[in-house]
């Protein structure tokens, strides 16, 4: 079944949204299909929660599967609060909140002062700066596979611009981007068995490739701080704003959600995006005809019809009403960025990849608000820079085989996808 196929088949009764083995792996269609049908019948319905590892189960929460509720919902964060946890459907220790989700876990004005200090890393001078280093990565990237004819295009491709831009950015050195690469994995895919084989340890993994990130970081900082230069961390352990720079804990804690946030993401948006134009040659032949012009919405078009980051939560401060739903404090809510990027209220045929889309309101990079994506225009210039690269040079790139999928509710992600092309493609 294709991407753009109009034929959507219906889903077998209610969908359990919490269900990681069976409505998480099903075809994507279908779980369109799930989505469209909670949207028209139950708006804002309620789940238990899955049960995740040695962690008492939780009291279930709200999903919000139409763009307008979550846009609300998003746009109010004093009443839908994130201290209490984003990335988590179970309600963690803080301290663990803190360690994995940094400043996507606190509220102001916590989120405030963390924000305004990770800001000096994405000035539009520091972003023009990386402008150069995209491009030449890019084009290293087809360098090193356009012989071959053929590749994992996750490993060789996706992943490969968004993790040396993130690791140069902070200072990783190139001898740890495979160290960062595999925890990042863990992090992320935990709930995947390719990842974190053994689910009864699910939280120890979690807590150990953290931490093994976080060594990293704080290693590095200590060393930035008495030797500054022109990275990132640099400018975030020294900073001169309410009171200083992060400090060690701090940097560690935002240096996770970068690799995370920055790096998983872009690479699954990448892979999706080859996955979709495989699918739909029609639109494959619209962008390779005029790549300058149609790279901007095509890339917009990956974001929304992929969703990479499929939810956030937030949870009450008070009691509202949303969607015509009586919520009560402590309440928990889904943002389901994945089902509101097909809402048809706003999207014309949702389930078709159309590279022309206008207009697109996506929430692929987070609803409007304090939390909206800080790396989103560095995302964009990624996928822009890589896709021009990819359709000038092997513009026949296809996938070979369907993407193997990440087992997992929150991250939309590609472990697998084997392409192939003309070898020696365009020099």
């Amino acid at each position: 079944m294709t991407a753009s196929t109009t034929d959507t088949p219906t889903w077998p009764g209610r969908p359990d949204l919490s269900d990681v083995e069976n409505f998480w792996t099903a075809p994507i269609a279908e779980r369109a299909a799930a989505f469209a049908a909670l949207r028209e019948r139950e708006p804002v319905p309620f789940f238990e929660e899955p049960q995740i590892s040695v962690l008492p189960k939780g009291p279930g929460y709200y999903a919000l599967t139409r763009l307008d509720d979550l846009v609300e919902a998003s746009r109010t964060p004093a009443i839908f609060t994130s201290g209490r946890g984003s990335t988590n459907v179970a309600d963690m220790p803080p301290e663990f909140l803190e360690f994995f989700g940094s400043m996507i876990n606190l509220d102001d004005p916590r989120h405030a002062r963390l924000r305004k200090i990770v800001s000096r890393g994405f000035t539009p001078k520091r972003l023009a700066a990386l402008t150069d280093e995209v491009e030449n990565t890019a084009r290293s990237i087809v360098d090193d596979v356009i012989d071959a004819g053929e590749c994992d295009a996750v490993r060789s491709i996706s992943a490969r611009l968004p993790l040396k831009i993130v690791c140069d950015m902070m200072g990783v050195p190139e001898s740890q981007y495979d160290f960062v690469y595999e925890k990042s994995n863990v992090v992320l895919g935990a709930s995947d068995p390719e990842y974190v084989p053994d689910a009864e340890n699910l939280i120890m993994a979690l807590l150990q490739a953290g931490n093994d990130l976080a060594e990293l970081m704080r290693d590095l900082g200590r060393h930035r701080k008495d030797n500054p230069t022109d990275d990132v961390t640099s400018a975030l352990v020294n900073a001169e704003i309410d009171g200083g720079g992060l400090t060690p804990d701090e940097l560690a804690s935002f240096f996770i959600l970068l690799v995370v946030a920055g790096n998983e993401t872009t690479r699954n948006a990448i892979s999706w995006g080859l996955h979709l134009i495989t699918e739909n040659p029609d639109q494959r032949r619209i962008w390779l005809d005029d790549i300058d012009g149609v790279t901007p919405t095509a890339v917009e078009e990956i974001v929304r019809w992929a969703s990479p980051v499929i939810f956030m939560r937030r949870t009450l401060a008070t009691d509202a009403v949303l969607g015509g739903q009586p919520l009560s404090e402590g309440d928990k809510v889904l943002l389901f960025y994945w089902a509101a990027n097909r809402d048809p209220k706003h999207f014309a045929n949702p389930e078709a990849f159309d590279v022309l889309r206008r207009p697109n309101p996506h929430v692929g990079f987070g609803g409007p608000g304090p939390h909206f994506c800080l790396g989103a225009h560095l995302a964009r210039r990624e996928m822009s820079v890589m896709f021009r690269e990819l359709l000038t040079r092997i513009p026949d790139i296809h996938a070979t085989a369907e993407p193997k999928r990440l087992q997992s509710m929150f991250i939309n992600g590609i472990k697998h996808l084997p392409v192939a092309f003309t070898p020696g493609g365009v020099r």
